[in-house]
């Protein structure tokens, strides 16, 4: 049943003050309406999309928190983030990230999303991927949003802190992978080759 205007974007507002990271594609399912029109309503209502409601949350708090690299070399957005403990981002994908041919992303900027943030999460000046283990789960394709979550579960007999990042799209797991961190203030881990990171 389709609603008036005025009543759908109240609504519309209250969604996305409720959840910031909706797509406008849910949105116009949820109200039963074109994407177009959830477009034009965001517009009249000064909601921004959803790559600027993201880059919002990413407040400058994280540039102050994040210690191993720059946060413009994080790929995807960390919305949260605790130092030695847990750190999630946000990756929409776009047409630079796809193959042309079918639209499908290409799995390198999974594995980017992923790897970055384990470095991010990391509380040290230098952090470095030791080595890792992947696994895709399936195709990501454009217009997609991936959100990826790392949880620091300890180090491994060698002094590497292993990371591990799950990457979902909606509630279904795409990537999952575990990262061995090298970082300045262990004692006993190898240092990598720094191209590894």
């Amino acid at each position: 049943m389709k609603i008036n205007k005025v009543k759908r974007q109240q609504l519309l507002k209250e969604t996305i003050d409720k959840t910031p990271f909706i797509t406008d594609e849910k949105l116009a399912e949820k109200y039963n309406v074109s994407i177009q029109t959830i477009r034009l309503d965001r517009m009249e209502l000064s909601i921004p999309e959803l790559r600027e409601r993201i880059k919002s949350v990413a407040t400058y708090q994280w540039n102050e928190t994040v210690k191993a690299l720059p946060l413009d070399e994080v790929i995807g957005e960390i919305i949260d983030l605790e130092l030695d403990k847990r750190a999630i981002s946000i990756l929409i994908i776009q047409k630079e990230h796809v193959f042309s041919r079918n639209k499908i992303a290409r799995g390198h900027h999974l594995f980017a999303q992923a790897n970055s943030l384990a470095v991010a999460v990391i509380n040290d000046e230098l952090a470095l991927t030791a080595k890792s283990e992947l696994k895709f789960m399936r195709q990501v394709k454009e217009g997609e949003r991936v959100v990826s979550k790392a949880i620091v579960e300890g180090n491994d007999d060698k002094g590497l802190t292993i990371v591990r990042v799950n990457s979902f799209v909606e509630n279904e797991k795409v990537f999952t992978g575990l990262f061995f961190m090298y970082r300045s203030n262990d004692q006993k881990g190898d240092n990598p080759n720094e191209n590894s990171n």
